[in-house]
C-alpha cells in the first residue's frame, strides 16, 4: 500500500456508530415505522483501481462514482462501463461490542466518458432495507471485489470483524 493509500485510508470517515443501536429496534426509529440510518454507512469497491472507499454521498445517489452521470436501467445502453459495487454496511452494538451486523452489495456500471450508468435503483432500495436488517448478501460478487472489500472491513475495524457473523467471514474467504 502506497503513502498516498495509507493518508486517504486514515481520512476516510466511516461514520456508522452515530447513536446507540440498542436503544429501540435495530434498524427502526421509536415512531411510525421510519427508518434510521444513522447505523449504515456506504462502501464504494472499485475492482478497477483497487480502491474501496466510504462515500456518505451514496446514501442520497450522489456518491463519487454517481456524480454527473445520467444512469438507464437497460445494461445494454452501457457498453463501455466500468463495474463498481455499493456495500451497504449496518453495524449494530452487542453485549460484547461493535460488529458489522448487514452487508449487502449493489452492482453498478459507469461510463465517465459518456456520462452514463447503468443501475436498478429497486435492487439499492433493497439492499439497504435487507443490510438493516442483518442479512448478508454479497455472493454475486466478484472474487477480487470481495477480496477488496473483506480487507478493508478487517483494516477498518478489527474488533468489528472479530465480532462478525460466520457466514459473512465465509462469503468474503
Amino acid at each position: 500500500m502506497t503513502d498516498e493509500q495509507n493518508n486517504q485510508k486514515k481520512t476516510n470517515q466511516f461514520t456508522i456508530m452515530k447513536d446507540d443501536p440498542i436503544d429501540g429496534h435495530p434498524g427502526y426509529s421509536g415512531g411510525g415505522g421510519a427508518f434510521s440510518l444513522e447505523n449504515m454507512s456506504p462502501v464504494i469497491v472499485d475492482p478497477n483501481e483497487d480502491r474501496v472507499f466510504v462515500d456518505m454521498g451514496a446514501m442520497h445517489a450522489r456518491s463519487e462514482v454517481e456524480k454527473r452521470i445520467k444512469f438507464v436501467a437497460d445494461k445494454e445502453e452501457v457498453p463501455n462501463g466500468k463495474p463498481y459495487w455499493i456495500v451497504w454496511v449496518t453495524v449494530e452494538q452487542s453485549e460484547v461490542g461493535p460488529y458489522y451486523h448487514g452487508v449487502a452489495a449493489c452492482f453498478l456500471e459507469v461510463d465517465r466518458e459518456a456520462r452514463r450508468g447503468y443501475k436498478i435503483l429497486a435492487e439499492h432500495v433493497n439492499r439497504m432495507d435487507k443490510s438493516l436488517k442483518g442479512r448478508i448478501i454479497l455472493e454475486h460478487m466478484d472474487d477480487h471485489s470481495k477480496a477488496l472489500l473483506r480487507d478493508f472491513l478487517k483494516d477498518f475495524n478489527e474488533q468489528y470483524w472479530e465480532l462478525a457473523s460466520d457466514e459473512l467471514k465465509e462469503v468474503l474467504a
